[in-house]
């Protein structure tokens, strides 16, 4: 009994040692768990509804989101393809080695919004899509390293985290509380002349088919965006976020008053799955959809254009082993409206994976229920910005 005891105490001894030393000297080891994956969000309270009134200014509103907008350099070696003409030492005598394929460097530029206090920063991906090095500049100054958490490439939005603390944060807007209408600001760095505010209003809501996006849900301003403005911030007149700032309609590169910003309801719901997984996890039941046009509504004896119709089923996927065919009108998911292909591609996103669902189909003029257990969506490709929109 006395050897049990004397090796227990030996052993609390020792344990208690090295974890005076860790205490002294790495105390980021205790806590580098918590200290990744927390996350506190900043979030309003009400809605805020902003009036027209003559010589009102927004400088309270720029004061309050300036601090949290960040500038996102990033840096990537590209390898220009070799000339085959360098093949031939002859060539090469006369010539050298101008033609020669070494790796140069190109720079990108955006802009982010830090989002929480402990320095996780929300962005594009585009910004920083395949950058070998990216550096984030604080309004207070600093320049620092930033790593990426994870990016979903089917919404272009990527987390970025620095090693920072008590950073200032951008308040939430509560999700669909924005109108036609309202006034907002964006703000973020564009053509790199520096941290720039402009002003418009809520020119439409909930744009899609603008061939961006996988998964589209645009907040349309006629505040000016420009190259660099992209993962900025869009905010209400109460400086509360209501969207990240991702494109534009430009025919000359710049502003024309016709801008796109991802809604802050996406923005947050991405982020906080990559923050706590590393990814973004989606529904997936293996069709392929088209919208009902009112002559194909009228072919199938439907009422109206509402719902998508089925053009293919992936054999052996989720559809089609819950009874799925082509041909079948889509009308609902889990009793939600189907209004369109893109509006069904959001509702199954949303599915969890390996949960049940129920889809309503018309079929020969019959309503039908099926049941589906929701796959997990493999990973899309992302899709190559239409001639008219430009990532920014």
């Amino acid at each position: 009994m006395r050897k049990l005891w004397l090796l227990f105490a030996q052993s609390t001894t020792v344990a208690l040692g090295v974890l005076f030393i860790i205490v002294l000297f790495k105390p980021d080891l205790l806590n580098w768990q918590t200290r990744q994956q927390s996350l506190t969000i900043q979030q309003a309270q009400h809605p805020v509804r902003s009036a027209t009134i003559p010589g009102e200014s927004f400088a309270p509103a720029a004061q309050k989101v300036i601090p949290t907008v960040v500038n996102v350099f990033t840096q990537q070696k590209v390898r220009t393809p070799s000339h085959p003409a360098l093949e031939d030492p002859i060539f090469r005598y006369f010539f050298g080695d101008r033609l020669d394929s070494r790796p140069r460097e190109v720079s990108n530029l955006g802009s982010g919004v830090i989002v929480s206090a402990n320095g996780y920063i929300l962005t594009n991906h585009h910004v920083v899509e395949a950058a070998d090095e990216i550096q984030v500049a604080l309004a207070d100054g600093r320049t620092l390293p930033a790593r990426v958490v994870g990016a979903d490439p089917e919404t272009d939005l990527a987390v970025l985290k620095i090693d920072a603390d008590t950073l200032p944060a951008i308040t939430f807007a509560q999700a669909d509380s924005l109108k036609v209408g309202d006034w907002v600001l964006a703000v973020g760095n564009p053509f790199g002349v520096g941290q720039t505010v402009t002003a418009g209003i809520v020119s439409a809501l909930g744009r899609t088919h603008l061939g961006i996006n996988t998964f589209e849900n645009f907040i349309q301003t006629d505040a000016a965006i420009n190259p660099g403005n992209s993962g900025g911030a869009l905010v209400d007149s109460a400086g509360n976020l209501v969207g990240v700032n991702s494109a534009i309609y430009s025919r000359t590169g710049g502003s024309q008053g016709i801008g796109f910003a991802i809604p802050v309801s996406i923005a947050r719901q991405v982020m906080e799955q990559i923050i706590k997984s590393g990814s973004v996890t989606r529904g997936w039941v293996g069709i392929e959809v088209q919208d009902l046009t009112p002559e194909l509504a009228e072919s199938f004896s439907l009422k109206n254009a509402d719902g998508a119709l089925i053009a293919g089923v992936l054999k052996g996927g989720p559809a089609d082993a819950g009874g799925i065919r082509p041909g079948d009108i889509l009308l609902a998911v889990n009793g939600n409206k189907v209004s369109d292909s893109a509006s069904l591609l959001n509702l199954i996103a949303a599915l969890k994976p390996g949960d049940n669902a129920r889809l309503t189909v018309a079929r020969k003029q019959q309503s039908l229920d099926l049941k589906i257990q929701v796959g997990l969506r493999p990973l899309q490709r992302t899709l190559e910005p239409a001639q008219e929109p430009e990532l920014n």
